[in-house]
């Protein structure tokens, strides 16, 4: 019997997560989709086949044919979605961030905490990147000895106009925070952020640099660039111990010619994780079914958020900031 899945959110990420739902996800139908341009809501229900279309997400939450929510709305809608699944009882995989407040982060680990079962997971993504779970199974064998460093880059082709400097941290040096925290299994403990003096009219600060401390010791450092130019590039190296393990790039066709020898470089995030997303997707379906949750969980979205928030400080003080955060409850220590 396949799980009905609704999406809230119909822009690039949910248009995208429906469309893999439709057709390539086992165990799963679209049963509904929801945004406030009911005419973008409406094609990509005709093109997915979807069962109906809500005007609000919180209708569709409410839908009896909803068995579990997607959540790819504009951010700040965010936690109060998330809120009204666990008060339905619904599964929801929810697009970062869990909310853009440290707050609001706490409101819904607490309303999870009291359900007593996890009901959330955050879309970290890349926790189901082929390359990134094979960098994590080596360093689980010990062969390449304790961690010591890990040395990320995340660069993009370029970012939209109303991109700000905070940005660079709360929409993609994110993704790295995390990333660092599951693979290291430690929590980062303070954050400093160095920065190149604005080199356009619009004042933007990029790329930065983050070095991020973390509880054991182990010293992280990110550059994040955003406007690249020449593509999408993220890659990683663990320096352990005994060795060093390093993220592989993406199996590239390599081109021969006029005396080059070339490969091409994603356009973006979409194509380079594409079957991160995929995995995520079919992943959380089956902890559906069996009732074993996956991936990030809203506590690791508001670790994401919390130290977001401290990199957010040291960008604008110059000064190195240590990330608060509230003790673990019990639920999140599996």
């Amino acid at each position: 019997m396949s799980i009905g899945i609704g999406v809230i959110g119909t822009g690039i990420m949910g248009s995208d997560h429906a469309r893999t739902l439709a057709g390539s996800i086992k165990g799963a139908a679209l049963a509904a989709v929801s945004d406030t341009d009911a005419e973008r809501a409406s094609a990509l229900a005709a093109a997915t086949r979807a069962g109906r279309v809500h005007a609000d997400g919180f209708a569709l939450v409410a839908d009896p044919d909803v068995d579990a929510v997607l959540i790819a709305s504009p951010d700040p809608t965010h936690e109060d979605l998330v809120l009204a699944c666990l008060s339905a009882g619904k599964p929801v995989l929810c697009e970062k961030p869990l909310s853009p407040s440290v707050e609001g982060c706490l409101r819904v680990v607490a309303a999870e905490t009291a359900l007593g079962r996890r009901l959330v997971q955050v879309g970290f993504m890349r926790r189901f990147d082929p390359g990134y779970r094979s960098v994590r199974e080596a360093l689980l064998t010990g062969e390449a000895g304790a961690p010591l460093l890990l040395h990320c880059v995340h660069r993009n082709a370029s970012a939209p106009p109303s991109f700000d400097s905070g940005m660079l941290i709360s929409n993609s040096a994110v993704h790295e925070i995390d990333i660092a925290r599951w693979l290291l299994e430690d929590e980062i403990e303070s954050v400093t952020v160095f920065r190149l003096p604005a080199r356009t009219p619009s004042g933007l600060l990029d790329p930065q640099f983050l070095v991020l401390e973390t509880r054991r010791g182990r010293l992280v450092d990110v550059e994040v660039f955003v406007n690249a130019r020449y593509g999408y590039d993220v890659r990683a190296e663990l320096v352990c111990e005994a060795g060093t393990l390093t993220l592989a790039p993406q199996a590239p066709v390599r081109l021969r010619s006029s005396g080059q020898d070339s490969s091409r470089v994603a356009e973006d995030w979409r194509a380079h994780f594409a079957a991160a997303y995929r995995n995520q997707l079919q992943a959380w379906v089956d902890s559906i079914g069996t009732g074993v949750a996956v991936g990030a969980s809203a506590w690791d979205g508001y670790a994401a958020t919390a130290t977001g928030a401290a990199c957010l400080d040291a960008l604008q003080s110059g000064t190195r900031a240590t990330v608060r955060m509230q003790e673990r409850p019990a639920l999140y220590d599996a």
